[in-house]
């Protein structure tokens, strides 16, 4: 039986709080994984392990987290931001994650911005209904 978004989320946190050691009400649905929560690219393969294991569900880690494949490509970035084509690849990589605000200024450096516990939720999710 698929869960509910809440359920989702609760799970999402409770693999927060163990992977890098926090407290529950620090880990909310907008706060950044990097810039929020501390977490730096090293946690990145033990959040995706640990959310394979609480979901039962395999995660190729550039389809959760593609932004290092699109930030060598130089089709994709141009003077620190990244191009139409590379925002589109960005879209189709992550349609778990909001870009509306970052299409408006798309600079490289506010990428990990888009890494927030509620895409992860959103991933989640999406992976749930298409198993």
């Amino acid at each position: 039986m698929a869960m509910t978004r809440d359920e989702i989320f609760d799970e999402v946190q409770e693999v927060l709080v163990d992977a890098l050691g926090l407290d529950d009400d620090e880990v909310t649905p907008e706060a950044t994984l990097m810039g929020d929560l501390g977490a730096e690219s090293i946690d990145f393969l033990d959040i995706v392990f640990r959310l394979e294991k609480a979901f039962g569900i395999k995660i190729p880690r550039e389809e959760l987290f593609p932004a290092e494949s699109l930030m060598s490509n130089p089709e994709y970035v141009s003077n620190g931001k990244l191009t139409d084509k590379g925002l589109a690849e960005l879209k189709d990589k992550m349609p778990h994650t909001d870009l509306s605000d970052f299409e408006n200024d798309p600079d490289v450096n506010k990428i990990a911005d888009l890494f927030t516990v509620d895409s992860i939720v959103n991933f989640v999710e999406l992976k749930q209904k298409a198993a």
